[in-house]
């Protein structure tokens, strides 16, 4: 499988989680009840944090991905507010996407992180022994 190829397929769950973001913040709310408190906040963290995480793994640009995604926060809760019947726009909505945002950039440069030690060699447990 050539480099390009194999980039493609690592870009296919970063689309994946874009399209499940577009969903769930443009489709008409369901209007049950939510499971637990703030659990609409978490939705949002959480819709924003995975497209993040998925794009900067599969090698995409960091900050582009970071400031188009964090962009989004605003704009989407706008579209919600003037266009969208049976959606309102929250400003704490805002504010859980952009935590997501931030949440999705620390989950990649962990991942980024353990793979540079895998294949560097370095052991996983890097404790120094007290001898």
């Amino acid at each position: 499988m050539t480099a390009d190829r194999s980039r493609r397929w690592r870009l296919v769950p970063a689309a994946a989680a874009l399209v499940v973001q577009l969903v769930v913040l443009y489709s008409p709310s369901g209007g049950g009840v939510a499971p637990f408190p703030s659990f609409d906040k978490l939705v949002h963290c959480s819709v924003f944090a995975l497209p993040v995480l998925l794009a900067l793994v599969a090698g995409l640009p960091k900050w582009p991905v970071v400031v188009l995604v964090a962009l989004h926060a605003p704009v989407s809760e706008l579209i919600q507010w003037t266009l969208l019947p049976h959606r309102s726009g929250d400003p704490w909505d805002v504010v859980a996407d952009l935590v997501g945002v931030g949440v999705g950039l620390v989950a990649a440069r962990y991942v980024a992180s353990r793979s540079l030690r895998r294949v560097s060699g370095e052991p996983k447990d890097v404790r120094r022994s007290e001898t």
